[in-house]
C-alpha cells in the first residue's frame, strides 16, 4: 500500500503556517524509500541541482562525473569555454562511459568502444555499418540544461527549465561584496554514507536554534538570539536564508573565534558583523563569513543516507598570505569540530525519527528558516503528487 495518500498530503498544511503555529513535517517522510523515490521525481528531476564548482574544470577537456538523482552525468569544459553536462550512459548497451574525473577530447565506452565527442555527440561506433538506418547523429549522449551561478554548476533534466538566477535574487545583496565569481576554491572533500535523510541535512545547516547550544564555546560569538530572517519569503524564490549576527567584528568558526584568513576587502562593516546561511534546494547549502564562503553539496543515496561534498571559497589574496597553509588548516580544524558535533546530532535525529514516539514538534522563532523550507517542499509535493491521491479539498 502506498504512503502517498491524500491524508498525508493534507497533513503538510500544518507545517507551512506561521512559525508560531506550525509543526514539523511527518517523521515518515524522512525514513521512507517510497517517499524518497517520489522526491527524486518531484524535486531532483525537475529542479536545478548543483553538481560542483566550475573552477574544478578550468581547461578545455577537463571533466568530472556526478550523480544527479540516480543518473550518472559527465560535466565537461568545452572548446569555447562553456560547460556541458550529459548522460554518462552509453547509448548502445547502457555501460557507463566514464567515471571519476580527467582531461580528454573524447569519451570511449570501454565495453564496445563507441566514442563520443566532448559535448556528448556520437563520433564513432565500430562495426555498425551493416545496421540499417543507423545514423551517428541520432545516438549522442542526452544533454542536460546547464546554468552557472557565482561559479557553481547547476544542471536540470528539463532542457526548457526557467533560469535559476532570477529565483535567487533575494540573496544577491548579501553576496555582492564577496565577488564570488573571482573566488578560489582550494579543494573539496566528500563525506560518504552519512546516516541521515537529506532534509535533515538541510534543516541542520540552516538551524539558528542550535547554533550556540550544540556548538558551545566555539560559536558563542554567533549566538542563536542574533538570528534574523528576511521577510516575507516568496513562493517563487528558490533560496531560503537567514543572517546571524556576531558579538564582535570579523568572527570566525575556529578555536580563536576570529577570522584567520584575509577578510574580503569590499565587505561593509555591517557585513563583517554577521554570517549568512542559505539553502538552494534540493542540493546546495551555502554560507558566508568575513573571511570565507562555504558550501555543502548534498546527494541522497537512500532515504536515510547521503553523501556530502564540502568546500570553501576564498578571496584570491588568501593564497598569497605567507602563512596560508597554516591558517587554512587552523580554520578547517575549527570547521571539523562543527562537522563532528553536527554528525553526532543528525545521526541521533534520524534515529529518533524512526521511533514509535516520534512526533511532529513545534518550532522556535529561531527556526523560521525551517518553515520557509517546508513551504518550498510542499509547493512541489502538491504539484507532483500522484493522481488519484489528491487531498480532500482538491489541492
Amino acid at each position: 500500500m502506498t504512503m502517498l495518500t491524500g491524508e498525508l498530503l493534507d497533513s503538510f498544511e500544518d507545517s507551512i503556517t506561521d512559525v508560531a503555529t506550525a509543526v514539523t513535517l511527518p517523521p515518515e517522510i524522512y525514513t521512507s524509500e517510497e517517499f524518497l523515490s517520489f522526491e527524486r521525481h518531484a524535486l531532483f528531476e525537475h529542479e536545478w541541482c548543483c553538481v560542483g564548482v566550475a573552477s574544478r574544470i578550468p581547461e578545455t577537456g577537463d571533466w568530472f562525473t556526478a550523480t544527479v538523482s540516480t543518473e550518472p552525468v559527465i560535466v565537461a569544459r568545452q572548446r569555447d569555454g562553456s560547460i556541458a553536462a550529459f548522460s554518462a550512459i552509453c547509448r548502445h548497451r547502457g555501460m557507463q562511459v566514464a567515471e571519476g574525473e580527467g582531461n580528454s577530447r573524447t569519451f570511449r565506452c570501454p565495453y564496445h568502444h563507441w566514442s563520443y565527442r566532448l559535448d556528448g555527440r556520437l563520433m564513432g561506433a565500430p562495426a555498425m555499418e551493416q545496421t540499417e538506418g543507423f545514423d551517428n547523429d541520432d545516438w549522442g549522449l542526452p544533454n542536460l540544461a546547464v546554468e552557472l551561478w557565482h561559479g557553481f554548476i547547476f544542471v536540470n533534466f528539463n532542457p526548457d527549465a526557467p533560469p535559476l538566477a532570477p529565483t535567487l535574487e533575494r540573496y544577491e545583496p548579501y553576496l555582492a561584496n564577496y565577488e564570488l565569481d573571482n573566488c578560489v576554491c582550494p579543494g573539496t572533500f566528500t563525506l560518504e554514507d552519512l546516516p541521515w535523510n537529506w532534509k535533515v541535512m538541510f534543516e541542520n545547516f540552516n538551524d539558528g536554534y542550535h547554533a550556540n547550544r550544540l556548538h558551545q564555546v566555539i560559536q558563542d560569538f554567533c549566538p542563536s538570539e542574533m538570528a534574523r530572517f528576511p521577510v516575507p519569503w516568496s513562493d517563487d524564490s528558490n533560496v531560503i536564508f537567514r543572517e546571524n549576527g556576531y558579538t564582535h567584528i570579523d568572527g570566525g568558526f575556529n578555536a580563536t573565534r576570529k577570522a584567520l584568513l584575509p577578510v574580503f576587502p569590499k565587505l561593509t562593516e555591517e557585513e563583517r558583523w554577521r554570517s549568512t546561511f542559505a539553502l538552494i534546494p534540493p542540493t546546495l547549502c551555502f554560507g558566508t563569513a568575513p573571511d570565507m564562503a562555504f558550501f555543502f553539496i548534498v546527494r541522497p543515496t537512500s532515504a536515510e543516507t547521503i553523501d556530502v561534498e564540502i568546500g570553501y571559497l576564498l578571496h584570491p589574496t588568501s593564497l598569497e598570505h605567507p602563512m596560508f597553509d597554516h591558517l587554512f588548516q587552523a580554520s578547517d580544524d575549527g570547521v571539523q569540530v562543527f562537522v563532528a558535533q553536527d554528525q553526532d546530532a543528525t545521526t541521533k535525529v534520524q534515529r529518533g525519527l524512526r521511533s514509535r514516539f516520534a512526533v511532529r514538534g513545534r518550532y522556535s522563532w529561531q527556526e523560521e528558516s525551517h518553515v520557509q523550507f517546508n513551504r518550498w517542499l510542499v509547493q512541489r509535493y502538491r504539484h507532483h503528487w500522484p493522481t488519484g491521491t489528491e487531498s480532500s479539498d482538491g489541492a
